[in-house]
């Protein structure tokens, strides 16, 4: 039975993967993922966040080359903070996607899992539950190695995704990369990909000699969409629902936020919303778009900015004003934005971008969230 499409009243999607139809572009992108994977190879995949690259990854295992012959599993790591939590978030996001593919596929994977067995529940219907906690889990290793050993002898070969990939640097456990790296290595019945965001860090995992992800995967840079494309996209959706978009709307969004796909999303998403049918969509309404996505998460942002300590808050400040802050500590910076002295950037820097508030790659650094950059421009 053909699959049953979705229909949803807004288009431009926010909120994860909905479907093909809602996806912009990525032919190519899709095709290199799916024929490296397919050829035996592991992937890392490297762009900055809000590139929607774990879209990317949901809308590749959904291709019927990969759904017909493979087990795919997405396993999101940005809040795990050690080893047993890693592998917690594996086994239960392996447990949830065999589920729906019926008994004979997610009791083999139960079956072997001795070492947290104690820690699956069982409904009233037979169904199982991952609910364990973190402690629940005695030995990490062990329990580790039960997966890798099924995800080795699983009746389908696996496409495996690890996304924020980075996040295993953090860990108070310097043997993780090279324990992971062995048990990849011999598991011959599954590829994977590995997704990350810190873009400095994925390249020294994987390109580093002294690492031992060097040389194991394909780099794979992800770049912003292109303009045409997106601008297709856009203008195609707005036909659809009896709208009309101009082109220059679309290549200010795309310039205002420099191509990464959420930020147009979500700008684009307020500028259908508030498009009537057989109505024009004009340069004029972006403005007003972007003010009412800032305003509803005004009160949001106020809080946020007044639980930073004082230093950091000016700190950031100044990065939201440049927009691209170089050279922070020098003295031209300081005194430009007013801030205490080169001691307490250098103090404060590290803990805004510890806290996920502010990026660094090539040089520079952004306040992460665009909105929220424009929000302290607008406000103070």
């Amino acid at each position: 039975m053909a699959k049953k499409s979705i229909i949803i009243d807004n288009p431009f999607v926010t909120t994860g993967y909905v479907g093909a139809e809602y996806f912009c572009d990525r032919e190519k992108e899709t095709a290199d993922i799916i024929g490296i994977l397919r050829n035996g190879n592991n992937v890392a995949l490297v762009s900055p966040r809000r590139y929607e690259k774990t879209d990317l990854l949901r809308h590749c295992f959904s291709q019927p080359e990969i759904v017909d012959n493979y087990y795919t599993f997405i396993i999101d790591i940005y809040s795990t903070k050690s080893v047993s939590e890693f592998v917690g978030r594996l086994g239960a996001t392996i447990l949830e996607t065999l589920k729906p593919k019926g008994r004979k596929s997610w009791e083999k994977f139960v079956s072997s899992l001795a070492s947290v067995r104690h820690g699956i529940s069982f409904d009233m219907n037979g169904m199982p539950s991952w609910t364990m906690s973190v402690g629940d889990i005695e030995s990490p290793s062990a329990t580790l190695d039960e997966i890798f050993s099924y995800l080795q002898n699983a009746d389908k070969p696996c496409l495996v995704a690890i996304d924020e990939f980075q996040q295993i640097t953090k860990y108070n456990d310097d043997g993780i990369e090279a324990s992971l790296r062995t048990y990849i290595q011999y598991c011959s019945n599954a590829k994977f990909v590995f997704s990350g965001s810190r873009q400095h860090l994925m390249a020294t995992m994987f390109t580093s000699p002294a690492r031992p992800f060097y040389q194991c995967v394909t780099l794979y840079g992800l770049k912003p969409l292109p303009l045409d494309k997106y601008t297709d996209f856009c203008v195609s959706h707005f036909a659809k629902r009896q709208k009309k978009i101009d082109e220059n709307v679309v290549e200010r969004v795309y310039k205002d936020f420099d191509g990464i796909t959420y930020y147009m999303q979500r700008v684009m998403n307020e500028l259908f919303a508030h498009t009537k049918t057989n109505e024009n969509c004009t340069i004029a309404d972006i403005d007003t778009a972007v003010s009412n996505i800032i305003d509803v998460s005004s009160p949001i942002y106020e809080d946020l900015l007044y639980q930073l300590p004082e230093k950091q808050a000016l700190v950031l400040k100044a990065i939201g004003n440049e927009g691209k802050a170089t050279n922070v500590t020098s003295g031209k910076f300081i005194k430009k934005h007013g801030l205490i002295s080169a001691n307490s950037v250098k103090s404060a820097v590290p803990a805004l971008i510890d806290k996920g508030l502010v990026t660094f790659e090539r040089g520079e650094y952004c306040i992460y969230d665009r909105f929220f950059a424009m929000w302290l421009n607008k406000n103070l």
